[in-house]
């Protein structure tokens, strides 16, 4: 059976499927179908054929204007993609995402959205997809656009040692390709057992599919397989592969060996080729339709995700129903046919680029600049807007907590907006004179810089604690001390496990307070009480935290411990955009985030070195705590303050803090 590079429509039809098995399960069943593995596999089967065939032929590769030619094809498109999707976040998704969203398109743009999404540890298929990034789906294009530089790079260093050495280039390149192969799929098993949330958007987890997809160009020649064992291959394939996201559970499994399934499945219906028989699948996968869909199955992939995510932001849904996924599916394919016939053809056939290589890099920077634009405008009014309103925190329309301190009733004008701003609140971290170091997930090392200072303090703790910094850093350049951050986020000061307490945090604060005891600073403070949305036991002292404490005091070190803080019934700034004229809404009840007295009272009797902290006053009248103070928003998240109020807290901080250790500065 002979096989040829020229196009081969049941592969075109085999991608409609595949993209059509992404878009419905995502918009229709919420699922993951397998469908994006079929697809790298496709693009690293044609792109092997193109680069043996040029081999074969005694062709150049020319790598440099192969990837110009590769990137001015597929960049207008989705530029076209990202800068509409921009525009509808602007008028669809609260303030909140902007800042997200903007990180995500530069992300895309670049063919790194997969090592973003890998930083944030996203999990992509997370129930409800109003909440996802309208963007996030260019995690499989930009794995795509990585591959399409390395994979040509494989190429042309085989074809050099070929050369070199008088080898044959195909079995050469199967070799390699094998060896990669089989290396990326061990490394893809083990991250996914150990991390399958980051595994899922890592390049080297997925070189594997590319790798298969290759091997199968490279092997297919030398098959001789009689016409009804084709007939049986393409037709498992196709079954097996839309069966794989109903009888996988995708989203927890991939991309290790439960990839294989689609992927196998998908070399199975690419190596019963064109069996010229009526009972072929080929027959249905090389039908007008399919092939026609197939010419817009890239538009489909860009459209799909963007459109099911504004259009839920815009409903209020977290998922959709049948009707309103045909209508996003619907609108999906008008938008991928128009955006094929009308921006991805005529750049694709326009010949003036391909005359030179300095053309074609001018009209893909071009290109990139439609979205680039955009970006960095955006981004820029943003931080203006922020650096303008960030000058009247604390003054007399910003007051923050100076208005839970003078109790006096401050009403503010409703025409001017609290800050800090929605857009940039969840950046709201305390700032450092150096950026905070430190391995593992949401760890803080942190230092003000001051080596020779007269007090030498240590925070250590979670987050609750982290934030701390911001009125301690005021202080301590005030006063000349040195401030050292040990930080982990879901991670309080404790020796043993408990609720939301893991085995990695008691690791951590075993090395922390190794440190700590080394060290011995003049003071370690830390908050002292756990809040939680647990009605029964809303704020709690563990014992273990006593233990800690007692262990620190007879070291020597002080301890100064700070009142947990309140915790919102929901996300605060979300709450606040949705609720700009009752922010009221956006709070919760004093008792339901503190205990009716302090849990240090009885604690402070055992302790010889260690005072207590209670800002709660600051936070909450007698029975709420407000999302808002002094025309300040208090919370960046519904439990983290923002340090735009803790620098209006700073003065009471101070006053509170010089009071509990009894020092004068």
């Amino acid at each position: 059976m002979s096989r040829k590079s020229s196009f081969r429509p049941e592969i075109q039809g085999l991608r409609s499927l595949a993209v059509l098995m992404v878009v419905t399960y995502h918009v229709w069943f919420g699922r993951v179908s397998g469908g994006v593995d079929v697809f790298l596999l496709i693009s690293a089967f044609l792109m092997t054929l193109q680069f043996v065939g040029r081999h074969e032929r005694r062709e150049p590769f020319r790598l440099l204007k192969h990837w110009l030619h590769l990137f001015r094809r597929l960049l207008p498109a989705a530029v076209t993609v990202i800068v509409a999707t921009l525009a509808a976040s602007y008028l669809v998704l609260p303030k909140t995402r902007w800042q997200d969203v903007i990180d995500q398109g530069w992300a895309s743009l670049t063919y790194s959205e997969n090592r973003l999404l890998q930083a944030q540890a996203v999990d992509y298929y997370a129930n409800d997809h109003s909440l996802a990034s309208p963007l996030q789906h260019f995690w499989s294009l930009s794995i795509q656009g990585q591959v399409f530089i390395l994979w040509p790079l494989v190429f042309a260093a085989a074809a050099w040692v070929a050369r070199r050495y008088r080898l044959s280039y195909r079995p050469l390149l199967a070799y390699v390709f094998f060896v990669l192969f089989l290396g990326s799929l061990a490394y893809s098993i083990f991250f996914t057992a150990t991390n399958q949330v980051q595994a899922y958007f890592d390049t080297g987890a997925r070189l594997w599919e590319f790798a298969l997809g290759t091997l199968v160009a490279l092997i297919l020649p030398g098959l001789r397989l009689s016409r009804t064992v084709r007939i049986v291959m393409g037709w498992t394939g196709v079954i097996a592969m839309l069966a794989c996201g109903i009888l996988l559970n995708v989203q927890a499994a991939f991309p290790g060996v439960a990839a294989l399934w689609p992927t196998l499945a998908a070399a199975l219906v690419i190596g019963a080729g064109q069996t010229q028989s009526p009972l072929g699948v080929d027959l249905i996968l090389s039908s007008t339709p399919l092939v026609k869909l197939g010419d817009i199955s890239y538009g489909l992939y860009l459209w799909h995700w963007p459109l099911l995510v504004l259009a839920l932001a815009w409903s209020g849904k977290d998922h959709a129903g049948w009707l309103s996924g045909t209508v996003i599916i619907a609108a999906a394919l008008v938008l991928a046919y128009l955006t094929t016939k009308y921006i991805e053809k005529p750049w694709r056939e326009w010949k003036w680029p391909e005359a030179r290589k300095r053309r074609a890099a001018i009209a893909i920077m071009l290109a990139v600049s439609v979205a680039a634009a955009p970006l960095v405008l955006w981004r820029y009014q943003i931080e203006q807007a922020s650096a303008l309103a960030s000058g009247s925190i604390g003054d007399a329309r910003h007051p923050g907590a100076r208005a839970a301190a003078d109790r006096t009733g401050f009403v503010p004008d409703p025409q001017i907006e609290p800050l800090p701003r929605l857009e940039v609140i969840a950046e709201e971290w305390p700032i450092f004179p150096e950026p905070c170091t430190g391995e593992g997930e949401n760890v803080n090392i942190c230092n003000n810089g001051i080596t020779d200072g007269n007090k030498d303090i240590v925070i250590i703790g979670s987050s609750h604690a982290h934030v701390l910094n911001t009125p301690l850093l005021s202080m301590a350049e005030k006063y000349h001390w040195s401030v050292t951050t040990i930080t982990k986020g879901f991670c309080p000061m404790t020796d043993e496990l408990g609720p939301g307490i893991s085995q990695e945090c008691l690791d951590f604060n075993t090395e922390t307070m190794q440190k700590v005891l080394d060290q011995k600073p003049d003071l370690v403070l830390t908050t002292s009480t756990r809040t939680s949305k647990d009605a029964a036991v809303p704020e709690t002292l563990d014992e273990s935290w006593i233990r800690e404490a007692q262990r620190l005091n007879d070291a020597g070190i002080a301890v100064l411990g700070v009142r947990d803080m309140p915790r919102m019934p929901a996300f605060t700034p979300d709450c606040l955009a949705a609720n700009p004229q009752a922010t009221e809404a956006c709070g919760s009840s004093r008792a339901s985030s503190f205990a009716p007295s302090p849990p240090t009272d009885a604690a402070a009797q055992k302790l010889s070195s260690t005072s207590f902290m209670d800002l709660t006053n600051y936070f909450c009248s007698d029975d709420f705590c407000p999302a808002v103070i002094g025309n300040v928003v208090v919370y960046k998240d519904d439990n983290h303050v923002t340090r735009s109020y803790m620098q209006t807290l700073t003065p009471y901080f101070e006053k509170e803090f010089l009071s509990a250790t009894g020092w004068t500065g």
